[in-house]
């Protein structure tokens, strides 16, 4: 059996942890609450990237990814930045819903899981 292996492990939650060959991430969100959705989610797509990278991954191996949105009127905003991020040869299943976000300034949280 393999061991858990947690990235940026705090008193409440972990961004990811790696276990038996697939990483799984917690909700990512923006750092900049100020940008628009589309940036918003830019910024979350680059965190999923660099997590992944960590993890000796990418987003070629998304096995899914489920979106929140705050406000479901700026998903067109949300899926421009995601049209350009995905890997359109391995976009991989994913689910999108309005939610109300931890930080009302949040338009958008992602949550992916991939394999290593």
């Amino acid at each position: 059996m393999s061991d858990i292996k947690r990235t940026n492990v705090g008193a409440r939650l972990s961004d990811m942890a790696v276990y038996n060959g697939v990483a799984y991430l917690a909700g990512q969100v923006p750092t900049d609450a100020s940008l628009d959705m589309e940036g918003q989610t830019a910024q979350v797509l680059a965190t999923i990237d660099e997590l992944l990278a960590q993890a000796g991954t990418s987003k070629e191996r998304i096995l899914m990814a489920q979106i929140y949105v705050a406000n479901m009127a700026e998903f067109p905003a949300m899926n421009k930045a995601w049209d350009q991020w995905v890997s359109k040869e391995n976009a991989p299943p994913r689910a999108t819903v309005e939610a109300r976000l931890a930080n009302p300034g949040f338009k958008v949280e992602i949550v992916v899981t991939a394999a290593l």
